[in-house]
């Protein structure tokens, strides 16, 4: 019996060690999801490649000349770094190579400015809706586009669906955005488009914030306590697919978006994010309101706040100080909100989508932001406007000149300040070169008023590249608002025929 015991455990012992050699042979390399075919590596930049593979074997990872030999961790992650590279327009292959002869193969990879576009309808609003931008594609060269699947995950993902294909993004921000700044930089031009109409800015923003941001702190306790919205978003999940209203309700909760698209492609190397969003968080002034459900947001008044920590938040994850945020200014558009004035679309004491730009424009108080001014478009009646060209080019303005360190005139006149004289106020600018009328009239929608805090259109005049604002109703004005209202219908431009950005000198609390 003892020997037939002890023939026994050697057996165990060999077939079980077989066993596990087997596995650990079997086990698969994997690359991570942004890494496919026809892809577009950043320049100018370290490039991090990642995947997994058994815990302690090595892996190779050669491209362009270069060649990184790492161990995978304790729990089979392995990460290389490539060294900066210039931009290149021929395709080459990334190849990585397992301990036992295994090959990955990413074919056809060129290098060039990587952005990732996100935002909500306006930034996924397809080209053939916008005519000037549809014109445009049978021009476009060395851009090729990455779509996120749209979906949503409980838990921070490591994967996401969506491949690299050698076509533009069809965004019509996108997509116009790409083929100026590739005009403009000479360069390729990859765009990852990561975007969900109606998503809250919440939508994409990680659990981690609630340490920060008070309201979404909130959010999140009563997402973790409601039973039976997970009951049905996981019920939705387990579908073959969706019908709209399935789509309407995913696409309207919080972090679940990011959790599922964006935190898969961190820390795959790219310029920045240029986000367009911000419609779906302007039901209210302070939101939070109990209805409708997705009225659970920062609102107007404390989305400029949440937008910063946001911001702060995905160059800490990116590791990446110089990550850079191309904001896209909510356009013309008018529909009263419930909590305050409505004086219609031409008053700057409504609740408008005024305020909402106001929050918006405080991206430019950190560092590498740029805001994109669209006053002088939209629609009064339509909340997705079909002017879109305009805004990839600006965007396509901004980066180069922030970027690309291109000289070039890519932003509108701003307030300098604002001298009081006796009745009247005189407005200086910045970036103010050549400012003129778009229409050789009076600059027009200038607001001004004192303590009483009766606004009255100001009758307005250029004079030596500065505007000066006086009024018969106000003797002695304080305060001027420009373009600050829900559809303002604006005229004032500089030499290179950009819009002078919305303003208030105010500090009235709505």
């Amino acid at each position: 019996m003892s020997f037939f015991w002890g023939n026994y455990r050697q057996w165990f012992v060999v077939t079980t060690f077989f066993f596990f050699f087997a596995t650990a042979v079997l086990a698969e390399l994997t690359i991570a999801s942004p890494f496919t075919d026809h892809g577009v590596l950043q320049r100018d930049q370290t490039v991090p490649v990642w995947g997994t593979a058994d815990a302690g074997v090595a892996i190779t990872v050669k491209f362009a000349g270069q060649s990184h030999r790492v161990k995978a961790d304790g729990k089979g992650k392995w990460k290389v770094t490539l060294t900066p590279m210039p931009a290149n327009s021929r395709g080459q292959s990334l190849k990585v190579k397992g301990p036992r002869g295994e090959m990955i193969e990413v074919k056809d990879l060129l290098i060039g400015e990587v952005w990732i576009c996100s935002g909500q309808s306006n930034m996924k609003m397809e080209i053939n809706r916008a005519p000037k931008v549809e014109a445009l594609v049978p021009q476009i060269k060395n851009v090729r586009s990455f779509e996120v699947k749209r979906t949503v995950a409980f838990a921070e993902q490591n994967r996401l669906e969506g491949k690299w294909v050698e076509e533009p993004p069809n965004s019509a921000v996108a997509c116009s955005f790409a083929f100026y700044l590739e005009d403009l930089g000479e360069v390729p031009v990859g765009i990852i488009l990561a975007s969900w109409g109606s998503s809250s800015l919440e939508a994409w923003m990680p659990r981690s914030l609630t340490e920060v941001s008070p309201h979404f702190k909130t959010m999140m306790e009563e997402f973790d306590a409601d039973t039976e919205t997970r009951e049905r978003i996981e019920a939705i999940l387990q579908k073959k697919s969706w019908g709209n209203q399935d789509d309407i309700f995913l696409r309207r909760q919080s972090n679940i978006l990011y959790n599922a698209m964006i935190h898969p492609l961190i820390p795959y190397a790219c310029r920045g994010v240029v986000w367009y969003q911000g419609e779906r968080n302007t039901q209210s002034m302070n939101g939070m309101v109990e209805q409708p459900w997705y009225g659970r947001h920062s609102g107007m008044l404390k989305y400029g706040e949440t937008l910063q920590h946001w911001m702060r938040c995905y160059r800490e994850r990116w590791q990446q100080e110089e990550f850079h945020f191309l904001v896209v200014m909510l356009p013309g558009y008018y529909k009263a909100v419930r909590t305050g004035p409505r004086e219609g679309a031409a008053h700057p004491a409504s609740h408008s989508w005024a305020w909402m730009r106001e929050s918006q424009l405080k991206a430019l108080e950190l560092p590498d932001t740029g805001v994109v001014n669209t006053i002088d478009l939209g629609d009064v009646k339509n909340i997705h406007p079909k002017d879109k060209l305009p805004i990839g080019y600006r965007l396509a303005l901004l980066a180069a000149d922030d970027v690309l360190g291109k000289e070039i005139a890519s932003r509108g006149p701003q307030l300098d300040k604002v001298v009081r004289r006796e009745g009247s106020l005189v407005v200086t600018w910045k970036n103010g070169n050549g400012l003129k009328t778009t229409d050789g009239k009076a600059p027009s929608e200038f607001w001004i008023t004192d303590e009483s805090k009766k606004w009255f259109r100001a009758e307005a005049k250029i004079e030596a590249e500065r505007v000066v604002l006086s009024s018969k109703q106000v003797k002695a004005p304080l305060y001027v608002r420009y373009a600050f209202v829900g559809k303002p219908e604006v005229n004032l431009v500089n030499g290179a025929e950009l819009p002078a950005y919305p303003f208030r000198t105010d500090s009235f609390v709505p």
